[in-house]
C-alpha cells in the first residue's frame, strides 16, 4: 500500500511539473482562438494585423474577444489598418480574470491598451475604462472624457493563470477618431524621404532617391513593407564600407537589403524564428538577415554585424519603418564577419637524450611540464555579436533559462523518483 501511495504521489507530482512548464512556456493566441469557431472572424484579423504575433511576445495581458456576430460592425467595413488599430484597444497591458473584474478598486479603473504604445492614440485615448456595475455586469468603454460604457463582459475564454485572460465582450470599444484615420497608400509613401530626414535618416533617404530604389519600395506598399532605416551617425560609423566605391548594382543590392516586401512590425520580428528573405533576395543570392530579441530590444544579424532596432517612424498597416543604429550589411557584398583566430599548437617538450640514470636517492623530482600560455584575445573591441563564438554566447543566453526549468524539473523528479525506491 505505501508503494502504491508513493507511485500516486510521483505521478501527481510529475503532473504538476509538467502544468507548470507549459504555463511558463508561454501562449499561441491563434491557437487559444482556434479551439472556438465562433472567434474565427477576429482570429483571422489578428493574424492579418499580425496583432497575433505582438500578444504572443508579451505576458500579462488580457485580450476582449468578438464573436462573428459583434466582428461584423468592423470586419470588412475599414482598411486594415484602422481594424488593427481598433483591436489594438482591445489589448489590456495588465491581466484581468472575472474573479479581478469584479473586485475592481473603487468599482471603476482605467487600464493601458496596446493601442496606447504605438504612438497612434493621441492624449488618453489608447486607455479603456473597466468599471463593475454590480450585479455581475463588467462594462468597457474608452476613457476618452464623454465615453458610454459601450461593450460589456459576457463570458470567460480562457485563463493562463497571470500570463493571458481571454474574455469575450458583446461590442468593439471605440475611441473618438480611431475609426476614421486613412490609410497609408503609395501616395502618402512619396513622402517618406521627409519621414525619414525627420528620424534622422537623412543619408540613406538620400541614396533612395538618387538610386531610384524608393521606386520599388513605392511598389510594395499595397502587399506590404518594412523598411530599416540607418540612422545619418550609423553611416559615420567605424568600419562602414565606402560606398563611392561600390557599384551601381551594389548600391541597389544594398538599399533593397534594407526592406523586406511584407508587412513585419516590431511583435512579428520579436516571435519570428527563421531567415527572412530582403527585397534584394533572388536565385543569385539570398540576401536574408535573422533576429534575435534582448528584453523587449530586436536585433537584426546579418552574418558581418548586428544592428539593432532603434524606433518607429511609422507603424500603419501594412507599413512600417524602423531606424536602425547600424548600416545592414550583407555577407554577399561585404563578406562574413572574421572567425576568431585558431589558439596555437602546444608546444611538446623537448625528449632528453639518453644518460646515465642516477641512483634513487639522487633522483631529482619529476617536474611537470607547464601548459602553454593560453591565446590572447586579439579580437577588436566591439566585434559583431553574431560572429560564431558570439552567435554561441547569444544562444546559451537566450537558451538559459529553459536549460535551468529542464534541470530543474530533471533533480526534482530524481529526488522523487530516488526517495520512492529507497
Amino acid at each position: 500500500m505505501a508503494s502504491s501511495s508513493r507511485v500516486v504521489s510521483l505521478l501527481a507530482f510529475t503532473l504538476s511539473l509538467i502544468s507548470v512548464l507549459s504555463t511558463v512556456s508561454g501562449h499561441n493566441i491563434t491557437q487559444i482562438l482556434a479551439e472556438s469557431p465562433e472567434y474565427s472572424s477576429f482570429n483571422s484579423y489578428l493574424s492579418q494585423t499580425k496583432l497575433a504575433d505582438e500578444i504572443n511576445s508579451r505576458t500579462t495581458i488580457t485580450l476582449l474577444v468578438l464573436n462573428n456576430g459583434a466582428m461584423s460592425s468592423l470586419a470588412g467595413k475599414h482598411p486594415l489598418s484602422v481594424i488593427k488599430n481598433a483591436l489594438s484597444l482591445l489589448v489590456l497591458l495588465d491581466y484581468y480574470d472575472p474573479i479581478k473584474l469584479h473586485k475592481i478598486s473603487s468599482g471603476t479603473t482605467l487600464t493601458t491598451t496596446l493601442y496606447q504604445t504605438t504612438g497612434n492614440a493621441p492624449g488618453n485615448l489608447g486607455f479603456v475604462n473597466v468599471t463593475d456595475l454590480k450585479g455581475g455586469k463588467v462594462g468597457f468603454g474608452s476613457a476618452a472624457p464623454g465615453s458610454k460604457l459601450e461593450s460589456s463582459y459576457t463570458k470567460s475564454v480562457k485563463q493562463i493563470p497571470y500570463n493571458i485572460s481571454v474574455l469575450e465582450i458583446d461590442a468593439p470599444i471605440i475611441a473618438p477618431g480611431i475609426l476614421t484615420a486613412p490609410a497609408p497608400s503609395a501616395e502618402g509613401l512619396s513622402n517618406i524621404t521627409g519621414l525619414l530626414e525627420k528620424a534622422g535618416c537623412k543619408t540613406f533617404a538620400n541614396l533612395l532617391v538618387t538610386s531610384g530604389v524608393l521606386k520599388t519600395y513605392e511598389s510594395t506598399v499595397e502587399k506590404g513593407l518594412t523598411v530599416f532605416a540607418p540612422s545619418d551617425e550609423a553611416f559615420k560609423a567605424e568600419g562602414v564600407p565606402d560606398l563611392t566605391k561600390l557599384t551601381q548594382a551594389e548600391v541597389v543590392s544594398l538599399l533593397e537589403y534594407h526592406a523586406l516586401a511584407e508587412y513585419k512590425p516590431k511583435g512579428s520580428l520579436k516571435t519570428n524564428k527563421d531567415a527572412i528573405s530582403t527585397l534584394a533576395t533572388n536565385g543569385a543570392g539570398k540576401y536574408d538577415l535573422t533576429t534575435s530579441t534582448s528584453g523587449d530590444e530586436v536585433i537584426l544579424h546579418t552574418g558581418v554585424g548586428p544592428s539593432r532596432l532603434a524606433d518607429t517612424v511609422v507603424d500603419e498597416t501594412p507599413v512600417v519603418i524602423f531606424t536602425v543604429d547600424k548600416v545592414l550589411l550583407p555577407t554577399e557584398l561585404f563578406g562574413k564577419s572574421p572567425s576568431p583566430a585558431p589558439a596555437p599548437e602546444p608546444v611538446s617538450a623537448p625528449t632528453p637524450s639518453p644518460a646515465k640514470s642516477p641512483s634513487p636517492a639522487e633522483a631529482p623530482s619529476p617536474v611537470a611540464a607547464s601548459p602553454p600560455a593560453p591565446p590572447v584575445d586579439d579580437s577588436p573591441e566591439g566585434a559583431p555579436s553574431d560572429s560564431p563564438t558570439s552567435s554561441e554566447d547569444s544562444n546559451a543566453k537566450n537558451a538559459a533559462f529553459h536549460v535551468s526549468t529542464s534541470a530543474y524539473v530533471t533533480v526534482l523528479v530524481t529526488l522523487v523518483a530516488t526517495s520512492l525506491f529507497l
